[in-house]
């Protein structure tokens, strides 16, 4: 596969005449995991939404680099672009009558020529994608059986399944069990390890951000507040003014992560004297 990232520079998005992101700057590089952290509200789905051609650009540009050669984002045609980039988004549709195989075909819609079947590489992306997110037991169940977790496995593995060097992913842990939490995160490790993809991923959970994530950005109120390593960027101060609440944070001994906890406020309470 070739080497692909996507650099934005100097983004500007709004809703209509309110601008929710102000001046944000990152890049998806190959072979790294990057998170986009932050409250509610601070303009991170925004963001990635725009990466992935999506949410449309006030200012700012987007670049798409294949092999060390730039492009503009916009010049590609549509197809051009998803053979390169793939989001997994919260808002998806729930598809009927038909198999997970099935849906998961529909990820090689951009390199397929029109009204052609599968071909040979079709289907072994298809049974590799099943593979990747153990979904191939239930390969030729009805999609309508399913569970929102399992779903949310299908769709990942129908973005797998586009075999695209810039994966894009939403919140991807939503919906799921702590077994399949671990086995999602673990993947985006593996797919950014082994096979050089540059993953950009929307995260909730510090905790699961500071397993995965070599880079992050912090966004707060549409602006980015701190980026870099977990080790850099979860400082106490600052995930404390960002989040509107106190945050310890520490280096785990067994594990060497960072660690981030709330301090709740029975916690905080003094302590009565006897």
């Amino acid at each position: 596969m070739n080497s692909i990232a996507l650099t934005a520079v100097g983004l500007t998005l709004g809703y209509e005449r309110t601008e929710v992101v102000h001046d944000v700057s990152l890049s998806i590089a190959p072979g790294r995991v990057t998170a986009l952290l932050g409250p509610n509200g601070s303009g991170k789905s925004t963001v990635l939404r725009s990466l992935a051609r999506l949410h449309p650009i006030a200012s700012g540009d987007v670049t798409v680099t294949v092999d060390g050669a730039d492009e503009q984002s916009g010049a590609l045609s549509a197809k051009e672009f998803a053979r390169v980039v793939t989001l997994l988004s919260q808002s998806r549709p729930h598809p009927s009558g038909l198999s997970v195989r099935e849906v998961v075909a529909f990820g090689r819609h951009p390199h397929r020529r029109r009204f052609a079947g599968l071909t040979a590489d079709d289907r072994s992306a298809i049974d590799r994608a099943l593979g990747l997110t153990g979904t191939t037991p239930m390969a030729d169940r009805p999609v309508d059986q399913l569970s929102g977790g399992e779903l949310q496995r299908v769709w990942l593995a129908t973005c797998l399944a586009q075999d695209t060097g810039v994966l894009l992913l939403d919140e991807p842990t939503n919906h799921l069990d702590l077994r399949f939490q671990a086995e999602i995160l673990d993947l985006m490790r593996e797919l950014a390890d082994d096979h050089g993809i540059a993953v950009g991923v929307v995260l909730h959970d510090l905790g699961h951000a500071a397993t995965v994530a070599d880079h992050v950005v912090l966004l707060d109120h549409g602006r980015i507040r701190s980026t870099g390593t977990c080790e850099e960027v979860f400082t106490a101060e600052v995930l404390s003014e960002v989040y509107g609440l106190p945050i310890s944070t520490r280096i785990d001994a067994e594990t060497g992560l960072v660690k981030v906890e709330p301090v709740h406020r029975r916690q905080r309470r003094p302590a009565v004297p006897h």
